[in-house]
């Protein structure tokens, strides 16, 4: 068992509800490209807007949703 001040006991970080579901919806869901409408279900909000408080704008989605545009555009 660890003692106090072991990297075991250190390392420890506790993780709320609210960290739990904004990484659900930023990290694994927005930046794997689900849309934030199916987003917005999944966390059972009835405004989109209330969704788009969990969104961050992730620099490689961003360029990746302008490559599916200039596609779409040739």
């Amino acid at each position: 068992m660890p003692k106090r001040g072991d990297a075991a006991t250190e390392n420890k970080k506790t993780i709320t509800f609210h960290s739990a579901r904004h990484t659900f919806a930023t990290t694994i869901t927005l930046s794997n490209g689900v849309p934030i409408e199916t987003v917005s279900k999944l966390l059972g909000h009835t405004k989109l807007s209330t969704t788009q408080i969990y969104a961050r704008v992730i620099d490689s989605k961003i360029s990746s949703d302008m490559e599916c545009l200039k596609k779409k555009l040739k």
